[in-house]
């Protein structure tokens, strides 16, 4: 039976949510499967994903093939790096100790790697939001010297119109 990693589709219309689950390929993309390994929601920025590790390296050593947007998936979390190093330990070039050494390293740099792009877009966030208030403060700046200057001119207007009726009745 050829087993196949791939996605399976939920959610709703225009907002997809997905799946990532271990599926005999001759099966319905939302049909039945075999196991799912996790989750990936693509609606948020960064994208969340929720995989169990221990569960897909399996998988991939029973000869499970990913498709290729769960390869990439995949790859983001490290499962292919992790069954590479697998492979190494079976084949006596690396221990265990340090396979697991070498996938902890990668793991701390792709975890800054990813806060390093949250901050950089919660910062992006904040400044759009300070540009925007600027923006708005000057608009109101601009619409508070405009009624001071209407007040002006209206009560210069009221002023002449009394110096007119002075006049006018001084000449009576």
């Amino acid at each position: 039976m050829p087993v196949k990693i791939r996605l399976q589709r939920h959610g709703k219309k225009g907002k997809p949510f997905y799946w990532i689950v271990a599926a005999d390929s001759r099966a319905k993309r939302d049909g039945k499967f075999l196991e799912k390994l996790g989750t990936y929601n693509p609606n948020t920025n960064p994208a969340q994903i929720n995989l169990s590790l221990e569960g897909s390296v399996k998988w991939l050593e029973n000869g499970a093939q990913p498709t290729d947007t769960a390869r990439r998936i995949l790859s983001y979390k490290g499962v292919l790096l992790k069954h590479h190093l697998n492979g190494g330990v079976r084949k006596g070039a690396l221990t265990a100790e340090q396979a697991e050494e070498k996938f902890t390293a990668w793991l701390e740099g792709k975890d800054g790697a990813v806060n390093a792009k949250v901050e950089d877009l919660a910062k992006a966030k904040e400044d759009a939001k300070a540009k925007i208030f600027a923006a708005e403060k000057e608009v109101n700046e601009k619409r508070k010297a405009a009624a001071a200057e209407a007040a002006a001119e209206a009560l210069a207007g009221e002023a002449t119109e009394e110096a007119a009726e002075e006049n006018n009745e001084t000449e009576a």
